[in-house]
């Protein structure tokens, strides 16, 4: 996504809350990039990723 094309205001501060929630997931305990995830981290994981994703369309539909 382009920075032009990037939500703003409220859509971005949530993209922006949930980006952390992945950085914290990926430095926690037992979490590395390089190892396997654990069933219930796969699962935490996909739902971030899924959120940040319904985030951003929504900031993008908005500023549409």
């Amino acid at each position: 996504m382009s920075p032009a094309s990037r939500p703003s205001g409220p859509a971005r501060s949530a993209a922006d809350e949930i980006n952390e929630e992945i950085r914290a997931f990926w430095q926690g305990p037992g979490a590395h990039p390089t190892l396997p995830l654990s069933p219930e981290q796969r699962a935490r994981y996909q739902h971030l990723l899924a959120e940040l994703q319904r985030v951003e369309r929504e900031g993008v539909t908005t500023a549409a």
